[in-house]
This record gives structure tokens, C-alpha cells and sequence, in this order.
């Protein structure tokens, strides 16, 4: 028997690396060691290990089953720090799951759960923080959506030009001299049906998209309605008012051959969005393997 190594695949950009596998059911999960931030754990595969910060968009196994993982690994490899954000709805059964498992293995491992709702921020480090916000999907415990922002401090136009004794003495006369504006790196939304998400800046502005879209073959919008997931014929809908930069696309169904995939894409999306759209199991993304045909 011939078995293939896991590989996650790997696009970078010009500020980050995105470290992923999604597939729909399977199992979803995206790191970004730059920003210390996984998304969604799916089975935890060891580049998560190393990661202080989960994002958990939801409690789908397929998506949250590696957590009791992670948090017993670190123990075991003496890394501490480890936390998973969460819905809020998900602290409590979470909690219940790790603890019911240490009576298994005879030992709870340290693990720290953050309950969120939408619109919170945390701020994972200085100047980076997670701003939540609403999707839609079908979980009793609710659904998030992550974006992380680089929040900038930079000097005020009336001040621009101003020596740095003067700019001194105008903070010491105790005005603010500086303005804050939040830049949106990377969004994660997850499992999701089509929603507006250009009402939220930190979905809409963000450089990274990366979006769901399971179903892409006709017989298949009945699917996409029941389980509140993205059918091909709704994505352009949901992208054409949003300015990302790049577009990713995650959490495809096993049921559909990604050359079938792409050929709807492409039909489907106007050209200035298939020109920054991929897909992130796309073999030209998985390190020395040859593109999709």
C-alpha cells in the first residue's frame, strides 16, 4: 500500500504565510504562524502546535476536533501559553469535553478558553489585535468570524512636518498628536452561508479573504441551503462589494473535481475577481507538487 505524506498548503503574501488544508466535512484548518494565529484546528497538525492563539470559528468536529489535541501536546512538549477564542455559547460544553477526556487519559492538560462575542476585540499582541463579527451557519453554538487588524498610530496631517521638540511639547500640553487607523490583514469567515459582509469594514477592507465555498455543481444549491454553506452561484454576490486584495477559497466538497471547480469559478466570477481568487487545496500551493491541469 502506497500512503501520501500530509502536506497543508502554503500561499505566502508580502506580510504573512497562510499554512492550511479545508476540505468540507474533512477537516479545516489555517495557520499563520507570522501573527500567532491559527484558524479553526481541525485535526491540529503539528504546525499548529507552536501557535499561542486559536481562532475557533465554530464546533463542528471537522473543525474543532484537534483542540483537546492541542492543548494536551503543549503540555506534553512543555509549551505553555496556549488559548482558543470561541463563541461564548462554546466555553461551557468545551470545558465539559476537555475535562471528560482527562478522566480518560488520567490527567486535564492546562488549556484556556476565551469566550467572544461578535463585534470583540482581542488583542493578541501589541498593535495586533481580533476583531469577531457574525456568520451564518447552522450550530446551536453559534458561529464568528476573525479578522485580524495592525493597528496604526500614525502622526496627525496638521502636525506633519513639525520638528520633534515641537511634537514633544504638544504631548506634554497633553494633545493627542497622532490618529489611530486599523488595517485589516487577513479575514477568516469560516462556514458561512452568502451574507452581506461589506457591512463589516474588518471583512470588506481586509488585504486576505478567505471565504467557503463548498458546492459548485448545479444539483448541488439544495445542499448549500441545508447545511448554510456558499454555493458557486452566490459567491460573486457576496465578493463584488468587498476590496480584498486576495481572494481564498476553502472548505471545497470532495464531491466536486477541482479542475470542475475552477472551470465554474471562472465562469461564474467577473475577471477583476478571478484574477485574485485561488484556491487554497490547489495543488500549486502544496510545496513540490506540479499545478492542477
Amino acid at each position: 500500500m502506497q500512503t501520501r505524506s500530509f502536506q497543508l498548503s502554503q500561499i505566502p503574501t508580502a506580510d504573512f504565510t497562510l499554512a492550511g488544508y479545508s476540505v468540507a466535512g474533512e477537516e479545516s484548518v489555517v495557520v499563520v504562524p507570522e501573527l500567532d494565529v491559527v484558524f479553526d484546528i481541525g485535526r491540529c497538525p503539528r504546525e499548529a502546535l507552536p501557535v499561542n492563539h486559536v481562532l475557533l470559528t465554530h464546533g463542528h468536529a471537522d473543525h474543532s476536533v484537534g483542540l483537546l489535541y492541542y492543548f494536551s501536546q503543549r503540555d506534553f512538549q512543555g509549551i505553555a501559553g496556549g488559548k482558543a477564542l470561541v463563541p461564548a455559547k462554546l466555553v461551557d460544553p468545551l470545558e465539559r469535553l476537555i475535562c471528560a477526556w482527562g478522566r480518560v487519559e488520567g490527567h486535564v492538560p492546562p488549556y484556556r478558553l476565551i469566550g467572544l462575542e461578535p463585534g470583540d476585540d482581542y488583542e493578541i499582541r501589541r498593535n495586533l489585535l481580533v476583531r469577531t463579527f457574525p456568520t451564518i451557519h447552522r450550530h446551536p453554538g453559534g458561529s464568528l468570524g476573525f479578522s485580524l487588524i495592525d493597528v496604526r498610530h500614525k502622526l496627525k496631517p496638521e502636525f506633519v512636518g513639525m520638528e520633534g521638540p515641537q511634537l514633544v511639547e504638544l504631548k506634554n500640553k497633553g494633545i493627542e498628536i497622532t490618529q489611530r487607523t486599523d488595517v485589516p490583514m487577513v479575514c477568516y469567515l469560516g462556514d458561512t452561508a452568502a451574507g452581506d459582509y461589506a457591512q463589516y469594514p474588518c471583512v470588506r477592507d481586509a488585504k486576505v479573504l478567505l471565504i467557503e465555498c463548498t458546492f459548485f455543481d448545479d444539483d448541488h444549491a439544495s445542499r448549500a441551503r441545508a447545511g448554510k454553506h456558499i454555493h458557486i452561484d452566490q459567491l460573486a454576490g457576496v465578493l463584488e462589494s468587498l476590496n480584498n486584495e486576495k481572494i481564498i477559497i476553502t472548505h471545497m466538497t470532495r464531491r466536486t473535481h477541482m479542475g470542475f471547480a475552477r472551470k465554474m469559478l471562472k465562469k461564474k466570477l467577473p475577471r477583476e475577481l478571478w484574477d485574485k481568487t485561488t484556491f487554497l487545496m490547489s495543488r500549486q500551493h502544496i510545496p513540490n507538487n506540479d499545478a492542477d491541469a
